[in-house]
């Protein structure tokens, strides 16, 4: 290993300049990332690696803030100077594009050169958002919205996720895996919606004998996309490539779409026994987390079930629910890897140990 103290005494002997120096340091510290000085057995999480980065993005934001309401000022100012009627959709498609091709040309930079990972989350999110608001605008007729019919909006949205894939295959970006599992979940929605009526609450989402299909359909997709998690999982069981990184965020996406549906469906029912079998659930669920090495995944599942306990149920059985909730988390928190290595210990998991983690 080449230390510090090495890359100054060859700046002092005249094997390297000082700009060489800071570019072999920097090039050190962006291949540790994440991982740097993390415990064995540790979930990598990284959203930025410095101030400079923040500094990027909230410049990132202001530009596009600018460039929208300039576009704006220039679309109105055509309109009232020319004394004819624009199609507004087509405008706003027309500027969604060329934004997304500018969007495009920061993310070369700033991804590919620089690779940056808190810009490129926030390009990630630009480049999605500008893509659908243009495509749905080309496509989708105010009159079909006013009926409710939503059956319009599922083209743009299937255009949409297919951009955004195509964004990911050129950049990598691990976030860009939550937009498309999102994207897909809302195109679904949508495709129900235009058959069976609209979402009136957020209980037709997660409950299972709510109104329509929705639950169902949040439940289909939260498994497909563990699924898929899994696969980039079991691809890199040690957790040092971008693989891992794309199965985090998946997770994040899967974790409320299953977890949650099962265990809001749960605390709807009123009968005595439906509290024990959440609990089995919740434990089966942790087991599953612990045994796959996802915190995240067992974070987001808890999390999401605690937010939307309390928008939707009232009582004091959710109040202990969720002190229990919470005291299991720091629990296994504070022992996840003894815990961890006892389990895989115990399951015979064969052939399959092989995916997972090491336990360490």
């Amino acid at each position: 290993m080449i230390s510090s103290d090495d890359l100054r005494a060859s700046v002092g002997a005249g094997i390297l300049t000082e700009r060489q120096a800071a570019l072999l340091t920097a090039l050190a510290h962006s291949r540790n990332g994440a991982r740097e000085n993390l415990g064995p057995g540790d979930e990598p999480f990284e959203l930025f690696r410095g101030f400079n980065e923040i500094f990027i993005m909230v410049g990132l934001s202001i530009l596009a803030m600018g460039w929208f309401s300039v576009a704006g000022v220039l679309f109105g100012q055509a309109v009232f100077e020319q004394g004819r009627i624009l199609n507004p959709q087509t405008t706003i498609a027309w500027i969604s594009g060329i934004s997304a091709v500018l969007l495009w040309f920061l993310s070369e930079y700033f991804i590919t050169r620089r690779r940056m990972i808190g810009p490129a989350i926030m390009l990630t999110i630009l480049f999605s958002a500008t893509v659908t608001f243009g495509l749905s605008q080309y496509f989708a007729q105010v009159f079909m919205l006013a009926r409710a019919d939503y059956s319009s909006l599922i083209l743009p949205g299937v255009l949409s996720v297919v951009a955004v894939l195509i964004y990911w295959l050129r950049f990598k970006v691990p976030f860009a895996m939550a937009i498309i599992a999102l994207g897909i979940f809302a195109v679904a929605l949508v495709a129900s919606a235009s058959r069976a009526g609209t979402i009136t609450s957020v209980e037709d989402l997660f409950v299972l004998s709510g109104a329509g299909n929705f639950a169902w359909i949040t439940l289909a997709i939260g498994l497909v996309v563990f699924a898929v998690a899994m696969v980039f999982d079991g691809s890199d069981p040690h957790r040092v490539t971008r693989r891992s990184a794309q199965g985090f965020w998946l997770h994040v996406v899967a974790a409320p779409a299953v977890v949650n549906t099962v265990a809001l469906s749960f605390l709807a029912n009123e009968a005595a026994t439906s509290r024990i079998w959440l609990a089995v659930f919740l434990g089966l669920i942790a087991l599953v987390a612990v045994v796959i090495d996802r915190r995240s995944f067992l974070m987001a599942a808890i999390g999401y079930s605690v937010a939307l306990s309390f928008t939707i149920f009232d009582g004091a059985g959710i109040a202990w629910l969720v002190l229990v909730l919470g005291l299991a988390m720091v629990l296994l928190g504070a022992l996840w890897e003894r815990i961890r290595a006892v389990i895989l210990r115990l399951l015979p998991l064969g052939r399959l140990a092989r995916f997972l983690p090491p336990a360490h």
